[in-house]
This record gives structure tokens, C-alpha cells and sequence, in this order.
């Protein structure tokens, strides 16, 4: 019974920067991973970014990493994904989920939020 919900996204120029926020209630919030995706239109939802529930370990896509950064705030129960340099091919609804399995697994996670929009113009 744990609810997800992100905020943070909007309109960035190609190269700047944006930080989009996971903020967790409910039942528990801070045994599980958290897991970053996101969806553009024609594909498949994708992983994007992962950390673990003490936040020692963290997993990215190749596509972003080195421009992304994942971090979590446990005494906040907020996750959140630093994007720089973005690319117009970053555009996308950007989805956090919760679960208890393989990180960088979509179909491992129990809990999804409804999604925030990052818009990169070029």
C-alpha cells in the first residue's frame, strides 16, 4: 500500500539541467529499491536509473549514465534523479516504482506513480 507520486518535470533547453522528485507513503517506505523509467512515444517503458533501499548501491542506463545521478532521502521518503545535460532525447513521462527485486527489472516492481512529463527542446 505504498503510493508514489512524482513531481519535478517540465520544459528544459537541450544541455540544462532539471531534478525530478519520488515522494513515498503509506505502509512502509524505506526497505525497498526504487527504480527511475520512462516512456516516449512509439516505445516501450525503459529503466533509467536504480538505487537500493540504504542507497549503497545505484544502477544506470547506459544512455545516461554520467548525466544522471539517483539519490534518496530517507527521512524525507523522497527519491530523486538529477538530470544534466539533457538531450532532446531524453523527452519522456518519467515513472518512479518500488519493489523488492531486481533493480533494473521493470516487471519486479509493485508500485508505480502516475509519471511526470520532461520536455528537452532543441
Amino acid at each position: 500500500q505504498v503510493q508514489l507520486v512524482e513531481s519535478g518535470g517540465g520544459l528544459v533547453q537541450a544541455g540544462g539541467s532539471l531534478t525530478i522528485s519520488c515522494a513515498a507513503s503509506g505502509r512502509t517506505s524505506n526497505t525497498y529499491s526504487i527504480g527511475w523509467f520512462r516512456q516516449a512515444p512509439g516505445k516501450e517503458r525503459e529503466f533509467v536509473a536504480g538505487i537500493s533501499p540504504s542507497a549503497s548501491r545505484t544502477y544506470y542506463a547506459n544512455s545516461v549514465k554520467g548525466r544522471f545521478t539517483i539519490s534518496r532521502d530517507n527521512a524525507k521518503n523522497t527519491v530523486y534523479l538529477q538530470m544534466n545535460s539533457l538531450k532532446p532525447e531524453d523527452t519522456a513521462v518519467y515513472y518512479c516504482a518500488a519493489g523488492y527485486g531486481t533493480i533494473t527489472v521493470k516487471y519486479e516492481y509493485d508500485r508505480w506513480g502516475q509519471g511526470t512529463q520532461v520536455t528537452v527542446s532543441s
